[in-house]
């Protein structure tokens, strides 16, 4: 099996499953995290070396007070239960995104689990934080017009991403079967397969990885050229 170097997730469909069992909000949202570990975990086994997760975008701030306040807590909540094995399995963490404006307590705890994570050598998990790909890419154009005399290029827009370093992002997975890209990587995604389903992400576990690993490889990836 082809496995693809970098996989992408928009973890979606928290609430509604929630909902379906008759739980609050929130109930889904700590399935969620914790389904993160089971996903992680796979994703390394089975050979993955970048896996990034939309968690939280620049659009949720909309969201009522208490739901962003929980969805703020939940970092700490994932590293207390699951730093131990990430370790063990020598996951690295690295989040994008502005990390200038979430709360400080949250901010400490992932800088935490960077810091303690930076030496590991097996999937690094990316967190997208507070993450917009319109004002990422903003960003990167600013960054590179201050560093060039001349016209800018894609290549002075590409090391000035986020991502810079990273492989291209070979497969996109968006749970709950809603048909958009939310302004999540929309640079990154230009060449990327796009697979979406109905399953809802806490219900999203290492069989529906493979699933969409093994659609992956049916797909012919022409780059815009001719097979």
């Amino acid at each position: 099996m082809n496995i693809p170097q970098h996989i992408a997730i928009i973890m979606d469909g928290n609430g509604r499953w929630a909902k379906a069992q008759g739980k609050p909000r929130n109930y889904g949202h700590l399935k969620g995290t914790e389904n993160v570990r089971n996903i992680a975990i796979k994703a390394d086994e089975l050979g993955v070396r970048v896996l990034t997760l939309y968690a939280f975008s620049t659009e949720n701030w909309k969201r009522p007070d208490e739901e962003v306040g929980y969805l703020m807590s939940l970092p700490a909540v994932f590293f207390k239960k699951f730093m131990a094995e990430l370790m063990e399995k020598g996951v690295r963490i690295e989040t994008i995104g502005n990390l200038d404006v979430i709360p400080e307590a949250t901010r400490k705890v992932i800088e935490d689990a960077r810091r303690q994570t930076a030496e590991n050598k097996g999937l690094t998990l990316v967190f997208a934080l507070n993450y917009g790909s319109r004002a990422e890419i903003v960003r990167a154009a600013n960054l590179a017009a201050a560093q060039c005399d001349g016209q800018i290029t894609e290549e002075d827009i590409e090391r000035n991403l986020y991502t810079a370093g990273y492989p291209d992002i070979d497969l996109m997975i968006r749970t709950s079967l809603d048909y958009r890209l939310s302004n999540f990587l929309l640079w990154q995604l230009s060449y990327a397969e796009l697979y979406f389903t109905d399953v809802y992400w806490p219900d999203f576990d290492a069989e529906q990885l493979e699933k969409a690993i093994e659609w992956f490889n049916n797909r012919e990836r022409r780059f815009g050229g001719l097979v």
